[in-house]
């Protein structure tokens, strides 16, 4: 079984609710799961020690998982046009996996959600590119075949699946949102399954 890590952090449940619909589309891809991690919030108070287990939801991500898994969908919400800290907190601590190849030549994906409908949700993709290629990852990002990356009026990138909240976080998942990162999912699982099972790969 080929194994996609599905890797995310959500503080409102809006970029795990992306992450479960791309792990749909993963495990949809036969011979192919997805398994679904998030990372600790920092905290700002040095004394504060979060639990090694999280009470609910995902497991905390530990460097084995980069190890074992053969693709990587990366997930945060929009700060500012960036990445969350938490996440980059994570990302900073992979210095050893770089230098060891652990993650070169794998392919990955990335999505993100966003309160406001242009407050930076494709420079914060952008910006959760920049460490996979340093790792040497195969980046992928949405074709226009997908034919909803035409019409939605929702979330939806050629960089990767997006999600509009609102300032509230009162918007639903809208029917192209929950479709594109459905095809997200499966586009790097067959990616995946493509490199690993040594299938061409002329459809990527």
């Amino acid at each position: 079984m080929i194994e996609v890590l599905v890797l995310y952090y959500s503080s409102g449940g809006n970029t795990k609710k992306l992450a479960n619909l791309i792990a749909r589309g993963i495990d949809s891809v036969n011979g192919t799961s997805a398994r679904i991690r998030t990372v600790p919030k920092v905290s700002t108070v040095c004394e504060k020690i979060a639990q090694e287990i999280p009470d609910a939801g995902s497991p905390y991500v530990t460097l084995k998982d980069l190890e074992e898994c053969k693709g990587l969908a990366l997930g945060s919400p929009v700060r500012f046009g960036n990445m969350s800290s938490h996440l980059k907190y994570f990302l900073d601590s992979t210095s050893h996996e770089w230098l060891s190849g652990t993650l070169s030549g794998k392919p990955a994906c990335v999505f993100t959600s966003g309160g406001s409908m242009h407050g930076g949700q494709e420079t914060t993709l952008l910006s959760m590119m920049l460490p996979l290629l340093h790792h040497g990852m195969i980046v992928i990002g949405l074709p226009y075949t997908e034919s909803k990356l035409m019409t939605t009026t929702t979330g939806g990138t050629p960089y990767g699946v997006s999600r509009y909240s609102g300032i509230k976080d009162d918007v639903e998942l809208s029917e192209d949102e929950k479709y594109l990162a459905i095809a997200q999912g499966k586009r790097i699982a067959q990616l995946c399954s493509a490199i690993f099972t040594t299938t061409r790969l002329h459809q990527f």
